[in-house]
């Protein structure tokens, strides 16, 4: 099941195009191909104005995909899982149950134009979430995604785990995909690809450093911060 909800700060006036942020959130396990289908023609509908933006927090099947700089010797396991190109930047990735993603399809050109602001805003994002639940999540020079130093978990000098993904790709100033946080996933689905081409460190998840939540809190949380950090509507929609 799919339930869908306007942003509830958002302006009431009509405009040219829709304001307001809506979400969507799947219940059961979204198929990659139809979520891809999906994406491809909201950010068509939001390009023409007929849409607003959405932010769709959904679960995929076992899957991995790869980015635009995929390497083919980073597909450990080719046979273990589906395999997907995907038109995002970035390398292999896995989606699997227990991983919260979120495909962002926003406005960009009513948001500044700015896409580098853009992705600093969604590791923002993330790092705001994770805060919530007392994980300090950090971005590290050359390397992309949200991490987590062990340290603070019992673990050595230098050893760090990624916690979030980020994948985007922008059409027309349209957003789409976006990240992928792990919340409960199982971490040994990991073992088929070099995640996002590195090797020398590993993935976590919030349950696997002991902080209990569910998917619920997690979605709500989500949506807070979000309105924090990337504000409930398009600047200057409609004009």
């Amino acid at each position: 099941m799919t339930h869908s909800f306007a942003d509830e700060t958002a302006p009431a006036a009509a405009v040219a195009a829709p304001a307001g942020v809506e979400w969507r959130i799947s219940d059961e396990p979204v198929p990659y191909d139809q979520a891809m289908a999906e994406m491809d023609a909201r950010v068509a509908a939001i390009r023409a104005g007929t849409a607003p933006e959405l932010v769709w927090l959904l679960e995929h099947p076992p899957l991995y995909t790869a980015g635009t700089s995929a390497r083919d010797e980073d597909l450990l396991d080719a046979g273990r899982f589906p395999v997907y190109r995907a038109g995002r930047g970035g390398q292999y990735t896995y989606h699997g149950p227990g991983q919260r993603v979120a495909y962002v399809m926003l406005d960009l050109k009513r948001r500044g134009a700015d896409v580098r602001r853009y992705v600093h805003d969604l590791e923002e994002w993330l790092i705001d979430t994770l805060a919530a639940f007392n994980i300090k999540g950090e971005r590290r020079e050359g390397r992309v995604g949200i991490w987590v130093d062990k340290r603070a978990y019992g673990g050595l000098a230098g050893q760090e785990d990624k916690i979030a993904a980020i994948g985007v790709r922008v059409r027309h100033w349209v957003s789409f995909h976006g990240v992928a946080l792990n919340v409960e996933p199982d971490l040994s689905h990991f073992t088929g690809i070099v995640p996002c081409g590195i090797n020398q460190f590993g993935v976590t998840s919030m349950v696997a450093l002991g902080h209990l939540v569910t998917m619920d809190e997690v979605d709500a949380q989500l949506i807070a911060s979000f309105r924090r950090v990337l504000g409930d509507a398009a600047v200057g929609a409609g004009q």
